[in-house]
């Protein structure tokens, strides 16, 4: 199993580069960023504070890093057209030499559709607009030009140039066990979803069945997930959020813990685990928890 980075968008350009080169210097395999303009609230309320863009940060963070691979976590089919979408992937990749992931999603936030005016829609529409979405991105990051009519979007004879020989990976973000992990097994290189371990394993066989039923090997889509880490070796640290755990949906212990539950999750068919930054605090303290992680969770792994 792989280990990959998601810096909250909160932090400064600066820290979120500290983050990244530290977990690039440990050999991980990604990091990623998540697609919003504003915090999230309850409702459409709109909410100052510092939020940064998640394209312009993987487009800085490609020229300032050479090996870890750059993605969202994920980008919002409200928010681009897709054939823009498209084209900024398609320039993301070259500026990182073929380090790109696609990571989209259907889109939920109310308060930033809200605000700056962009149509959310119901769930059944935004289902119904993302399969459209993902497969105009797809044609277009694959073949020369793309011709697509449907009830959403439309294009007609769009190229896509300058793009990569071996397209980006699309990873879809997506939890829907009827049709968005269907529209995944179709059309993802990676399937992503927040899960505990046996949660993991039950979707995954949910993600093969689709597969199966389109003829599709199941190991061609890459399994990826994410929980909020809490390690230390501190017990007064760790005692709160062990309490707040009630779930099971968090990762709270030691190393030794934490390395027990990342072995659950290989098992259950992970193939990389992304640790979320908004659960490492300051970034000092990130970046000794991550250098811990690193040295006593990710190597016991390898």
């Amino acid at each position: 199993m792989e280990f990959s980075v998601w810096p909250n968008h909160e932090r400064s350009f600066d820290d979120t580069v500290k983050i990244v080169s530290a977990c690039e210097s440990y050999g991980w395999h990604a990091a990623y960023y998540a697609d919003h303009f504003m915090p999230n609230g309850p409702d459409a309320t709109p909410l100052s504070g510092p939020v940064n863009e998640a394209m312009m940060t993987l487009g800085g963070l490609a020229a300032v890093t050479s090996r870890i691979r750059l993605g969202t976590l994920v980008a919002s089919a409200t928010y681009r057209h897709p054939a823009v979408a498209a084209k900024m992937f398609a320039t993301l990749d070259q500026m990182s030499r073929g380090r790109a992931i696609v990571g989209l999603g259907a889109g939920w936030q109310i308060n930033e559709h809200a605000s700056y005016g962009i149509e959310l829609g119901s769930i059944p529409e935004r289902i119904n607009r993302f399969e459209e979405y993902v497969q105009i991105v797809r044609s277009m990051l694959h073949e020369s030009t793309t011709t697509f009519l449907g009830d959403y979007y439309r294009v007609n004879d769009a190229p896509c140039e300058p793009r990569s020989e071996v397209a980006a990976p699309i990873l879809l973000g997506v939890k829907g066990e009827r049709r968005t992990m269907a529209l995944a097994a179709r059309l993802a290189d990676i399937w992503n979803a927040w899960t505990s371990p046996d949660e993991h394993r039950r979707l995954n066989g949910v993600l093969n069945e689709h597969c199966e039923r389109l003829a599709r090997e199941p190991g061609e889509v890459r399994r990826t997930t994410q929980a909020m880490v809490f390690l230390s070796r501190d017990e007064e640290w760790l005692k709160p959020f062990r309490e707040a755990n009630t779930t099971g949906s968090m990762v709270v212990g030691t190393p030794h813990e934490v390395l027990e539950t990342m072995a659950a999750y290989a098992a259950a068919g992970c193939d990389e685990f992304i640790i979320p930054g908004w659960s490492l605090g300051e970034t000092p303290r990130a970046l000794d928890t991550l250098a811990l992680f690193d040295s006593e969770v990710a190597q016991g792994l390898r």
